[in-house]
């Protein structure tokens, strides 16, 4: 082969540094941004968050602060002085027993017992009278775990130390429904040495079990056990005895699945018992708790904050950006002035560290563009569906129209995969509710009219066939579709089956009411 040279024409998107860090900060969520945020700060000193008030602005407000609570304690003192009717009116309070922490906390106010028995804490700005300011997640960060609380029932009681430490130890092993993640055998397992005797092991297992048996016993009823048969019996038997109770106990031992078909005759026939005692035992294990640590659980770990808000615009809706999850960043203009007014410095190494310096603040510029630039974005796509889908923000899901991707990236003049990026891990605070971006985009289904139907439309439908059924007849997946194609939606059976299990909802045999 001779070697030979040939010329090539070809297209390649090179993507600048500034591009990447632009493309990952869009796929963001806003919690992993917020992280991405923190991380920044700590590397690049030419980047600091912006104050919210100045530091004029800031020490006049401590300035105001310090000499309102010099007013306020001056009139107290006067009014101590002046009479004791306030006294005698009140009984005194006796704070005598109590140590010294907790009497200047009641004394300070920092802590009350409101009327219902439960303690509060005032929030920081409690002494201007108002509660606008009160958080509910500062509120649920006080409120202990399910470990704590069952730590705390322990103290109580009179274990030996190799007792407490082995219910400690099942306690740990507890997940948060408050069933135990692993079984007691591979528990005992981990906790013995390699080169035990059998003896030993059989020790560990059998503490175990003894430890379980006070664990069982501790509130909530039913933590502990080892799947949802044997935590519903834990709960049925702190029931008063009774005929039901006993009933209920069989099926929650063994007939589980067929209470779930709700299959009556196989139920009489398996228990034995008559059909309105079957009926009365299901009544008992409907008032069961299935999961004993759900009330345990912090319910901020559920709670999704809205990147845009959808607000009313005289006949139409305007979309903001939610300020509380905007960062608020700045260049540090004392280091940057600095950086600016000093000359290329002669050497190598200050050179390479003039020139390292200058990338920082480079750095930091493109860092504080891009994510101006990320809200921009969103909030343009997020305005473009608001314009796309006005129905929906005043009649609701059942008005959604049809939608994909490719609309908006052609409105807008962006590729589809931008938009897809935007509306991923995204959320809108809409008057019903919050929704994720992609929720808007569904696809169409035809109408005898011609139209088309936004699938998410018809799983409203849906939705609203099945709440409005008779439960003693409820509609079958056929019905639904009957009903959908008699007001002009066709849908077939396998794809209301979809839909239908996408909403959550069981199918018509588990529906009907016994």
């Amino acid at each position: 082969m001779k070697p030979s040279l040939q010329f090539r024409l070809s297209q390649h998107l090179a993507l600048t540094p500034q591009l990447q860090q632009s493309i990952r900060l869009l796929q963001l969520s806003t919690l992993e941004l917020h992280q991405e945020v923190e991380q920044m700060l700590e590397q690049n000193p030419f980047l600091e968050p912006e104050e919210e008030f100045s530091p004029l602005e800031t020490a006049a407000t401590a300035e105001f602060e310090r000499q309102r609570n010099e007013r306020v304690s001056t009139e107290d003192s006067g009014a101590d002085r002046e009479g004791g009717t306030v006294e005698a009116e009140t009984p005194a309070l006796d704070t005598a027993d109590l140590g010294t922490t907790e009497r200047d906390d009641w004394e300070n106010g920092t802590e009350r017992e409101d009327f219902d028995g439960i303690s509060e804490t005032p929030s920081r700005n409690s002494s201007s009278g108002e509660d606008d300011d009160f958080d509910p997640l500062e509120r649920n960060s006080i409120a202990i775990s399910l470990q704590e609380h069952l730590r705390q029932q322990l103290n109580g009681t009179r274990l030996s130390e190799q007792d407490m430490a082995a219910v400690d130890i099942l306690i740990e092993s507890l997940n948060e429904d408050g069933y135990l993640a692993d079984p007691l055998e591979e528990i005992a397992e981990s906790l013995t040495p390699e080169d035990a005797d059998e003896e030993l092991r059989d020790e560990i297992l059998s503490r175990l079990k003894c430890a379980l048996g006070w664990l069982q016993n501790l509130e909530p009823v039913g933590v502990g056990a080892a799947n949802l048969s044997e935590c519903l019996v834990l709960q049925l038997r702190t029931l008063p005895v009774s005929e039901a109770r006993q009933v209920a106990i069989l099926i929650c031992q063994h007939h589980l699945e067929l209470l779930a078909r709700r299959d009556m005759k196989k139920l009489a026939a398996a228990t034995g018992a008559e059909e309105s005692l079957i009926k009365e035992a299901q009544g008992l294990i409907v008032t069961l708790e299935p999961k004993p640590g759900r009330a345990f659980t912090r319910a901020e770990a559920n709670i999704i904050v809205p990147d845009v808000i959808v607000q009313k615009s005289g006949r139409g809706w305007k979309v903001v950006l939610n300020p509380d999850v905007m960062p608020k960043l700045r260049i540090n203009d004392l280091y940057a002035q600095a950086l600016r007014s000093s000359r290329s410095p002669r050497g190598t190494a200050a050179t390479e560290s003039h020139t390292a310096l200058s990338s920082r603040l480079q750095e930091a510029r493109w860092f504080v563009k891009n994510i101006q630039q990320r809200f921009d974005t969103i909030l343009r796509v997020s305005q473009a569906i608001v314009d796309r889908q006005k129905n929906f923000f005043t009649h609701g899901e059942i008005a959604m129209k049809p939608l994909v991707l490719r609309e908006i990236a052609d409105e807008l003049g962006l590729h589809e995969s931008t938009i897809s990026r935007v509306t991923t891990a995204k959320y809108m605070n809409t008057p019903f509710g919050t929704f994720e971006l992609k929720y808007f985009f569904g696809s169409s289904l035809n109408t005898e009219a011609g139209g088309n139907a936004s699938s998410t439309a018809v799983r409203a439908l849906i939705k609203q066939l099945v709440s409005a059924e008779d439960p003693k007849k409820p509609l079958s997946d056929s019905q639904l579709s009957s009903m959908l194609e008699e007001q002009g939606i066709q849908v077939a059976r396998r794809t209301v089956a979809k839909y239908r299990e996408a909403l959550k909802i069981a199918p018509a045999n588990l529906r009907k009411d016994l």
